[in-house]
């Protein structure tokens, strides 16, 4: 457990390296990033001694990883709350004869000020175009298929 803001400031830059395989990082990171600030008093509270721990464990306990299959086609999963967006990369692949599903990558982020006036359709789309500009280098001519729970977003899709 870090002691120091010194201290504490190593673990989120270490941490952050592997983001991409930490399903939600930037939300369950956002505190320990917030107390890293200058101007942020150095006091661990239990929430934030929790969040430590989280992410902790998801660093050691990492998802079933895949390299990309480009003949394959690739999934989207997005997630926007009012806290951030976060968007999943899996791809089904054959492996000792069965199907599995495994990682690509994962990506989140918070929310900007302005996008936290946006309605759940818009943020939904947000989430979509975000992870679609970042996923573009696995995407770009291959197929993949679009998993949201956004009623609005999945009627666009359909069109």
């Amino acid at each position: 457990m870090p002691q120091t803001k010194k201290e504490m400031q190593s673990f989120p830059g270490f941490s952050g390296y592997y983001r991409q395989h930490i399903k939600d990082f930037a939300k369950i990171a956002k505190s320990l990033y917030k107390l890293c600030d200058q101007q942020t008093v150095y006091e661990m509270t239990e929430e934030k001694v929790n969040e430590y721990e989280e992410l902790k464990n998801l660093l050691t306990n990492t998802p079933f990883l895949l390299m990309p299959d480009w003949k394959l086609p690739f999934k989207i999963y997005t997630h926007a709350c009012g806290e951030g967006l976060g968007a999943e990369l899996p791809q089904t692949q054959i492996i000792n004869d069965k199907p599995v599903e495994g990682l690509i990558c994962f990506i989140s982020r918070q929310i900007k000020p302005k996008e936290a006036r946006y309605g759940e359709s818009q943020m939904e789309c947000l989430c979509l175009v975000w992870a679609l500009e970042n996923f573009n280098y696995y995407l770009d001519g291959t197929v993949f298929d679009v998993i949201t729970d956004c009623n609005a977003v999945k009627s666009l899709l359909d069109m």
